[in-house]
């Protein structure tokens, strides 16, 4: 009962003084809004939504994701609120999925703002849900995760912007959301498959367009694999750094 009281609150805490603030609320809107108006003013051709969908939709979740939880808690742990945390009656486990639950919630509300855009230019009946919110919901974590790690590995707000920025852009690239992979140099295509969101962004493909690559299993494998993997780095972390 003391562990439920104390991530709900926790949880809670984060939403009220983060996560419900507007500006990050109209954040969420006009982000991927501004993503799709840029394609539409840049192309000289009429734009197909659904090819560009994918794309707006995997960026949405990882900048709404990894730029609010690597600075809200590198502030937290600058203000010494982070440090109180860790002497609440929860375990670290716990406290750690308290704190990331509101930016996985936050980047999938983000994810759904493009697809009621696009629902506006494009039929939904062709859209295999189920897989798209399975998509969703994965890079979300996933992307959460990484902001974690990237919060906990540096000390400073303007670091973690830094390091999030040496994640997100080659990410973005190398994925296959714009570019496909197989027009990439040769000896960049390992390293693709290297990148979590190529996982992810081949799930939206395969909901929305039905053109992706990966097999539907492989990439939700490879993408708990990345989140256990994230987490379990950023929780040594702190046992390591704040802890012992």
């Amino acid at each position: 009962m003391k562990t439920a009281i104390a991530f709900w609150n926790i949880m809670l805490k984060d939403f009220r003084n983060y996560y419900l603030k507007p500006p990050n609320i109209s954040w969420g809107i006009i982000f991927p809004f501004a993503w799709m108006l840029m394609f539409f003013l840049k192309s000289q051709t009429p734009v197909d939504v659904r090819s560009i969908l994918p794309g707006i939709m995997a960026m949405s979740i990882l900048f709404g994701t990894t730029s609010l939880l690597s600075v809200t808690i590198t502030f937290e742990r600058r203000s010494r609120s982070f440090d109180r945390l860790l002497l609440a009656p929860i375990s670290l486990t716990w406290l750690m999925l308290a704190k990331t639950l509101g930016a996985i919630l936050f980047g999938i509300i983000n994810a759904f703002v493009p697809v009621l855009i696009a629902m506006l230019f494009i039929p939904v009946s062709n859209i295999n849900w189920v897989i798209l919110i399975l998509s969703v919901i994965f890079i979300a974590i996933t992307s959460t995760f990484l902001g974690l790690f990237i919060a906990v590995s540096v000390g400073e707000v303007f670091e973690a912007q830094t390091f999030s920025n040496f994640f997100r852009f080659p990410m973005v690239f190398l994925c296959g959301l714009f570019i496909p992979i197989t027009r990439l140099p040769v000896f960049l295509r390992p390293i693709s498959y290297l990148v979590p969101l190529t996982y992810g962004a081949d799930l939206l493909k395969t909901a929305i367009n039905q053109n992706g690559h990966i097999t539907l299993g492989i990439s939700l494998l490879v993408l708990l694999a990345f989140s256990i993997i994230l987490f379990l780095i950023s929780k040594r972390n702190i046992q390591h750094r704040w802890i012992y």
